[in-house]
């Protein structure tokens, strides 16, 4: 199937790894230019030079979008070397995470670094893509922003995305400009964090996957990159506004 995505030019945060380098290649391998973004620039150009090998067009960022500057810094680069952005994968998150008897100082970090890159990005791609009345913004929330899970401020941040993505869908709709959330369940990676769980305590994490994934196995970070080049695609024209569990039915969301 085509998806239409040939020479679509696509910002994909945090795409040196996981689900933000299996978003970057799902859309590569559908012809779209991808611009990668990441904070380590080995790592980055590591994967700029697997995705060039396949015959991807590809620019790397190395930038942190948990600041103003860095998303600047990306969205100016991205322009520069491909005209306009046409699809916006917000998905890198950075800074720590807060509990109720963190600090404010802690709370004011984790937000800056969490749920700023999604609305800086939004803001600087939004104009652009509303202009030409085309584009695509998806945000990479999770199964604990639409129920109980994970840490106080995770499940805070991702459930924020969610409002912010069913917002901007209904604002930006009569410019034929999409907004989508996909809320992956437990992926598995390497260096991710659920793999990191699992090479140190593997009989706990036996038991989670008994307990908690119907289909007996991590999620792959594949599985989610192939969904996001599917909403980004003409193929899913009349979504957005929705936010779609890649999850093996881990979540227990009857929505």
């Amino acid at each position: 199937m085509d998806l239409g995505l040939r020479d679509k030019v696509a910002i994909v945060t945090g795409s040196s790894r996981g689900l933000g380098k299996a978003s970057a290649t799902a859309l590569a391998a559908e012809g779209a230019r991808v611009v990668l973004n990441g904070r380590t620039a080995s790592s980055l150009e590591e994967t700029a030079g697997e995705l060039r090998a396949q015959g991807a067009a590809v620019e790397s960022v190395v930038a942190d979008v948990g600041t103003e500057r860095g998303c600047s810094d990306l969205f100016e680069r991205a322009l520069a070397t491909f005209g306009q952005v046409d699809i916006l994968v917000n998905n890198a998150i950075s800074g720590g995470r807060a509990t109720i008897t963190s600090s404010d100082a802690d709370w004011s970090s984790a937000i800056e670094g969490s749920f700023w890159p999604s609305l800086r990005l939004t803001r600087l791609a939004a104009p652009g893509m509303r202009e030409r009345r085309s584009g695509v913004i998806v945000m990479i929330s999770s199964i604990y922003g639409r129920e109980m899970g994970g840490p106080c401020s995770y499940q805070v941040f991702k459930s924020a995305q969610l409002s912010l993505s069913k917002s901007l869908a209904r604002e930006f709709a009569p410019d034929n400009v999409r907004v989508v959330t996909v809320a992956p369940g437990s992926i598995s990676f390497p260096g991710g964090s659920w793999w990191l769980r699992q090479q140190s305590d593997p009989e706990a994490m036996a038991r989670f996957v008994a307990q908690d994934m119907p289909l007996g196995r991590f999620g792959r970070a594949e599985e989610v990159g192939e969904v996001v080049a599917f909403v980004c695609s003409e193929r899913a024209s009349l979504i957005t506004g929705a936010c779609i569990p890649v999850d093996g039915c881990q979540g227990k969301s009857l929505i």
